[in-house]
């Protein structure tokens, strides 16, 4: 801040914070521009880094977060110096990278754009293979918002579900709630950034969980095999 008030983020006396946006578009970054600008936040842009005083980052973050609830979900940038796995896309259209662009998006996965390439965090590889075999056989993933869509989260429920029935065939309260899920999810689209494939994989062991349990010829043995199925089918997403 020099004499006159105006924020000069070359000014040495200045501590500056940095918001990286490359992966944000045009529209996001001029509703954020409009924000601050409404809010009455100094700031200045260069390049893709949006830079604020220090004594406004606490002000400028709530503006982020009511963006975020207005009309995210943002992308997350995985940085240059982050180690990542890369997909070169070259021959996919555009209307592909968009599709998948949208799904990481939705997915919150971190990822950077590098021309026709993505690389993405590489917890994140294995999902992604998954989206990427969605969107090649036009199986895309359930990117829009939609009311019959299994809520957020809804995998590691049943992860936590298959993973005691996998330890434990009498755990009585697991039990107890896989019979409650499973009506509930049975006609539910797949939740955000999980493809319709692997989705159905899930309610499909699921449902072998369940008859495992109501077999004639019950067998313990059968209810630990479906419930590791089950639980290996979710964990990637956990």
């Amino acid at each position: 801040m020099d004499d006159t008030g105006e924020f000069r983020p070359d000014d040495p006396d200045t501590v500056v914070v940095h918001y990286d946006l490359g992966v944000w578009d045009f529209d996001q970054r001029s509703a954020l521009a409009e924000a601050l600008a409404t809010a009455g936040i100094e700031h200045t842009w260069n390049g893709d880094e949006l830079l604020v005083p220090e004594h406004v980052e606490e002000q400028t973050d709530v503006v982020f977060e009511r963006l975020e609830a207005e009309i995210g979900p943002f992308p997350e940038l995985l940085s240059p110096d982050e180690d990542g796995t890369e997909f070169q896309l070259d021959e996919w259209s555009a209307a592909e990278r968009s599709s998948l662009s949208s799904a990481l998006v939705d997915a919150q996965i971190p990822h950077r754009w590098d021309g026709t390439s993505v690389v993405v965090a590489a917890d994140a590889e294995q999902v992604v293979d998954e989206l990427l075999d969605a969107i090649e056989a036009g199986d895309v993933a359930n990117l829009d918002a939609d009311a019959d869509a299994a809520p957020d989260g809804i995998l590691s429920v049943v992860f936590s579900i298959a993973d005691r029935l996998a330890r434990d065939v009498n755990a009585s309260g697991a039990r107890m709630e896989l019979f409650d899920l499973v009506p509930q999810i049975r006609s539910a689209g797949a939740p955000f950034g999980i493809t319709a494939r692997v989705w159905d994989t899930v309610l499909g062991n699921a449902e072998q969980l369940c008859a495992a349990f109501t077999a004639d010829d019950f067998d313990p043995a059968d209810v630990t095999t479906a419930a590791g199925d089950l639980r290996d089918t979710c964990r990637p997403w956990v």
